[in-house]
């Protein structure tokens, strides 16, 4: 099975932030596959499906971002599967400018507190993770304060736009692995 975990805070005063990306990748990934309705599983919102023949299962916790690996602790999933090839991360990076996209193997949760928790519970910084560009903070500004603040328009739409061209970027880490995923939609 393949889990594509999307990082979030739960509440309808998220929805609009940057710190909800995460979110926004899950909803798209579940709408563009048709896998229905998210179903509540211990500490989070999940929903199944099949793709290019692997099972998978889209996951958002609703922990807030700091608490995210409790999701996954809840869930059983760390006996599951492999989390280096079978788990997807995926988050906003604040340290990357709007409309760009890293994919990783593996590293460092850099300074990302949903990251820090996941790694916590999976004991390990060696899974993928897909980043998401929002934007760097305005100098002075406080991080915290600026990633749950409201996206403007003009970085949304560029975001949202970005959306099916990352479905792809998944479905290439389902059936090829990260390194054609990373070769083909880093940017």
């Amino acid at each position: 099975m393949k889990v594509v975990v999307g990082l979030g805070n739960p509440g309808p005063e998220y929805d609009g932030t940057r710190h909800n990306v995460g979110w926004w990748m899950i909803d798209r990934l579940a709408y563009d596959w048709r896998f229905g309705a998210f179903g509540r599983e211990g500490r989070a919102l999940v929903a199944d499906g099949v793709i290019a023949g692997e099972d998978v299962r889209l996951v958002k916790p609703t922990t807030y971002m700091n608490r995210s690996g409790q999701a996954l602790r809840f869930l059983g999933m760390l006996q599951v599967f492999d989390v280096s090839t079978d788990l997807l991360v995926v988050v906003d990076d604040a340290a990357l400018d709007v409309g760009r996209v890293r994919l990783r193997p593996a590293g460092s949760p850099g300074g990302h507190n949903g990251l820090k928790s996941v790694s916590g519970a999976l004991r390990s910084d060696g899974y993928p993770r897909l980043r998401i560009g929002v934007g760097r903070k305005p100098e002075g500004a406080d991080l915290a304060e600026w990633v749950l603040s409201p996206m403007p328009t003009d970085d949304e739409e560029v975001v949202v736009g970005l959306l099916p061209e990352l479905t792809r970027a998944v479905e290439a880490w389902i059936s090829e692995g990260i390194e054609a995923a990373m070769s083909r939609f880093n940017r």
